[in-house]
């Protein structure tokens, strides 16, 4: 069985595990071990705080397996953009006519623009590579919505996820070295480290305010930007069953694309229902994404159900595993 729960303070080993395997161009984990287990402890503070939307609350949810080891996270930003701006460079489609050689032209421009201020972000979304195929990521991916569904009150409208771009195991990024490397001097690692471990004013003093024309660019970061790191292939394909949609929004480093989604449109979010949980016989054909519909102690998991006088029904090992009892309310989505 897969548990997802929120990180607590016992999990800053398999914090710190994750991130270094995460790799190069992960730029949510790059950073070193005191920011994560800040991020960690502002974490807990979220979880167990008051309910409002903040800039200062984060979620850091875990995953283990059977065994009680830690095989992935992912995480929920509550508000982005607000203390530090939130830039990305829009892909803008700016036409030129000459009446005197009769010609036409559609150019690509890159825009500098910080449309997500205030909006939530998912992200952070890593599975160890053995955990991969058996649902670990599907699950860890969906558990941020059941999470946000129970209680909306915390989260913004508007949901934001950024995708890894193109990013080699040796930390070479096209984009950044046809665009980046040109203003702030210096390599991408070094670049992304920043961003991560202090605040993104860098950015606003070092990068042109002005257009920057796509046909001035090599064509290998041409080519990707836009385009998801094949590491992130499948998260994208998670977020896009949700709803999100790119929008010609892409990193500002690695040119990866960014995707959003009204929070009441997100599938797991408009579809998933709540009724009360016992135990019972469940059918070997209804499976399910499930969650105990709270925060604090926010669980959820995949398994079997069934359906009984308006409840759910769980084996009993399924209702510990959610912390619940007979009775409690459950938060369900049939699996198709």
């Amino acid at each position: 069985m897969l548990v997802v729960r929120p990180a607590a303070k016992p999990d800053l080993k398999s914090l710190i595990n994750l991130a270094q395997k995460a790799g190069p161009g992960f730029t949510s984990l790059a950073v070193g071990h005191e920011k994560l287990e800040a991020r960690l402890h502002k974490s807990i503070k979220s979880f167990t705080g008051g309910a409002k939307l903040s800039p200062d609350h984060v979620y850091l949810l875990m995953i283990e397996d059977e065994k009680g080891h830690v095989v992935g996270m992912s995480a929920v930003k509550a508000q982005i953009g607000v203390r530090d701006p939130f830039f990305n460079f829009r892909i803008m489609n700016v036409a030129q006519k000459s009446t005197v050689t009769n010609r036409r032209f559609d150019m690509e421009v890159l825009m500098m623009v910080n449309e997500y201020s205030g909006a939530t972000e998912v992200g952070s979304l890593y599975v160890l590579p053995e955990m991969r195929g058996t649902g670990a990521g599907r699950l860890i991916s969906q558990a941020r919505y059941m999470l946000m569904a129970a209680d909306k009150s915390r989260f913004h409208n508007q949901v934001i996820s950024e995708l890894r771009g193109h990013v080699d195991e040796q930390g070479y990024a096209p984009f950044w070295e046809a665009v980046g490397r040109k203003f702030f001097h210096m390599d991408f690692a070094e670049a992304d480290h920043i961003s991560a471990e202090q605040d993104s004013q860098f950015i606003l003093d070092l990068m042109p305010r002005y257009p920057i024309y796509a046909a001035l660019l090599p064509k290998e970061a041409r080519e990707v930007m836009g385009k998801t790191h094949p590491a992130g292939i499948a998260a994208r394909k998670f977020l896009e069953r949700e709803g999100f949609r790119y929008n010609g929004l892409i990193d500002i480093f690695d040119g990866g694309p960014s995707v959003s989604a009204p929070l009441e449109d997100i599938r797991t979010v408009h579809d998933s229902r709540i009724l009360p949980a016992k135990a019972g016989k469940t059918d070997p054909d209804l499976f399910a994404l499930l969650s105990n519909d709270r925060i604090a102690d926010f669980r959820s998991i995949n398994a079997n159900i069934g359906f009984d006088d308006e409840h759910v029904c769980l084996d009993r090992q399924n209702l510990k595993a959610l912390k619940i009892k007979e009775n409690d309310k459950v938060r369900f989505l049939v699996r198709r």
